[in-house]
């Protein structure tokens, strides 16, 4: 690594991802199985599509193409968060075929730009005229936004400059234009925000900050800039504007949050994805800022996206009609959305809150989300992908080898390729241990290089050893969280063989060992893992009478695979059944399902009728869950997480 990010002034940081290292377990072999499979899938898929030869056309024209070639409006997109992808990946994993691929790619990208610095394939070919003219949906930030963090990405992981010098031209030319007055719009789909926040800390430039916080600033005004922008387009480009924004009376930016300021916005709404993107940027700017009027705007639609439209799997957005939210619980199960871009967003969100407010409230969420919706984002193989996520299915969902719209499967990669970003922060005279998985980070604290290492086999066990690393002996709080999941009465925690109390010590979630530290200090949690039920909140309709099966950190669903002779809508589980841990020894890592005893109707007696004055009868069945994200890496199939409960064993 040749370089490093600029540290914000307060607050705690991650570890970098370059600083984290995962030896084994399943974190480890979704992250190599992203590396070896996922990357070069998605590559050819570009390829195959025609993404390089848009690029290629880009370069050679620069002017209106007339014919019928199919350049879509986010491509760019799609090609710069690959490249943010391989970056990370060879941070960690230099491999120079790879290497050799995205600096052909990169080359090609920055023989597009422009004089004047602009960069997008689409409104160079398609629609020069258009430039600056349907921000709303025309994804022309959203693109220079992925670019922008791509060109960060592949600097500091290679410390090359060829794609970062182009992304700061571009970068500068946004700036000229947005802030003289020439154009006084914002995005329609945030991104961008995000990006220059990414560029300022690297830079230090402050004419990054300034505009990203100026792009949220002018959300929420009224008159509504994308209400100024339809007037002035001609028919045929208003299509979505009407879908999503409505007319006249019906008038309303709620689709990309513009319809308040964000300081004065209480509930989430609208399209997922923006929205994650949008909130997540904001909380950038309050950390630079420590403003803490916009920090309690954060945690305020933090909670609501939590506590009225997050799914027991972490998945958010339930509406395909909007791919968002709607109002609060409506969580449908079988009709639910929830694509891996809104779940992906959530934890970039989170994540920055959990910088801000250390509380493990919020490592808990991230956590729900990688384990049970982006974990589920891509088959076992790392080939194919799934857009949306439903808690059922009567076997018409499955893996898809790709999509019209591929903004899932890059993102997916590159989220993978960064993981280890999230596991671990640290302050000015504190660690924090967010995520459990065998590996190892590093940093620097208290003039000491300090290495941490865990070998565990979470999250199918919940015994941890962690080993500390240090040059000389070093006073620091190990902060270590203590999962929602788990029951604090049965944890125990042990240094150096000793056992400890953690009466009184656990503060917001971690158990924090303040003491002088040495090399081959070593700190044992056992958080014992039990197979849980878990109910919904009684203003959720779909799972009243329902319960849903959970293990650590895992959510559980019964697949029709698992159930061949018996609808799934027929199961129920009783109530006082025994639930037990079995294991699945066909995956690499001889995953545990949870088995019990359940119920089943039997509807031999419903022959030629529809109705009856007699229930159905009931037999007794043995019934095996596995765990969500391996749905659908057999064969396609039904699925239910939330399943019917029994008052009897009868």
């Amino acid at each position: 690594m040749k370089h490093n990010q600029v540290r914000t002034a307060s607050y705690l940081h991650p570890i970098p991802f370059f600083k984290v290292s995962f030896e084994g377990g399943l974190l480890s072999q979704r992250w190599d199985i992203n590396r070896n499979v996922t990357l070069p899938v998605i590559y050819k898929n570009f390829k195959d599509i025609g993404h390089f030869n848009a690029l290629e056309l880009c370069k050679q024209e620069k002017k209106k193409v007339t014919d019928n070639t199919q350049v879509h409006p986010y491509w760019d997109s799609d090609i710069a968060k690959w490249i943010e992808a391989a970056s990370y990946s060879l941070a960690l994993n230099p491999d120079p075929h790879l290497d050799s691929v995205v600096d052909s790619v990169i080359s090609k990208i920055c023989e597009t730009q422009h004089e004047d610095g602009y960069m997008n394939t689409y409104y160079s070919i398609i629609e020069p005229e258009n430039r600056w003219k349907k921000l709303a949906f025309g994804h022309e930030l959203y693109c220079a936004g992925h670019l922008i963090e791509a060109g960060v990405a592949h600097f500091l992981s290679t410390g090359k400059t060829a794609l970062f010098s182009s992304i700061r031209r571009y970068a500068d030319y946004i700036f000229s234009v947005f802030t003289s007055g020439a154009c006084k719009g914002y995005p329609g789909h945030p991104e961008i925000e995000l990006a220059l926040i990414k560029l300022y800390r690297l830079t230090e430039d402050k004419r990054y900050f300034k505009l990203s916080q100026l792009f949220l600033e002018r959300r929420g005004q009224k008159p509504s800039y994308f209400a100024l922008e339809m007037k002035k387009l001609d028919p045929e480009h208003l299509d979505y504007y009407y879908r999503y924004f409505g007319s006249g009376e019906h008038f309303s930016t709620e689709y990309c949050q513009d319809h308040l300021p964000l300081s004065e916005q209480k509930h989430a709404v609208g399209h997922a994805v923006r929205a994650t993107y949008l909130y997540s940027a904001l909380a950038d700017v309050a950390a630079e800022t420590n403003d803490e009027k916009l920090i309690e705007t954060c945690k305020r639609l933090w909670e609501d996206i939590t506590e009225k439209h997050m799914y027991l799997t972490g998945g958010i957005g339930s509406s395909r009609y909007n791919e968002g939210f709607t109002q609060p619980y409506d969580l449908p199960n079988r009709d639910a959305y929830a694509e891996t871009c809104a779940a992906i967003g959530l934890v970039f969100f989170t994540h920055r809150l959990l910088q801000i407010d250390p509380d493990s409230r919020y490592a808990d969420v991230m956590e729900r989300v990688l384990y049970n919706v982006i974990l589920k984002g891509v088959s076992r193989d790392g080939r194919r992908f799934t857009y949306d996520n439903p808690l059922e299915s009567q076997g018409d969902h499955r893996f898809h080898d790709w999509f019209e719209i591929a903004c899932c499967p890059p993102n997916l990669a590159r989220f993978i390729a960064s993981l280890g970003e999230y596991m671990y922060s640290y302050g000015y005279e504190d660690i924090y241990i967010h995520l459990y998985a065998q590996g190892t980070g590093e940093c620097d604290l208290q003039q000491s290089h300090i290495v941490i290492h865990q070998r565990t086999q979470y999250p199918w066990e919940g015994n941890i050893e962690i080993e500390i690393t240090t040059e000389k002996p070093v006073i620091f709080g190990l902060n270590v969280r203590i999962p929602s999941w788990s029951s604090q009465d049965v944890i125990s925690v042990s240094i150096n063989g000793q056992n400890v109390t953690m009466a009184g010590k656990i503060q917001r979630g971690y158990y924090r060992i303040r003491r002088e530290w040495n090399s081959c200090d070593l700190v044992k949690l056992v958080f014992p893992m039990k197979e849980k039920r878990v109910f919904a909140h009684p203003a959720v309709p779909q799972n009243i009478g329902h319960v849903a099966l959970q293990r650590g950190p895992i959510v559980y669903c019964l697949e029709g695979i698992d159930h061949p002779e018996t609808p799934l809508s027929h199961i129920a589980l009783p109530r006082k059944s025994i639930l037990s841990t079995g294991t699945y020894s066909e995956t690499p890592y001889k995953m545990p399902t949870i088995n019990a005893q359940a119920q089943k109707t039997d509807p031999g007696s419903w022959q030629n009728k529809l109705y009856s004055n007699l229930p159905c009868a009931i037999q007794t069945c043995t019934i095996t869950a596995v765990p969500y994200f391996y749905w659908n890496n057999r064969s396609p199939g039904e699925m239910k997480i939330w399943i019917r409960e029994s008052c009897d064993n009868k």
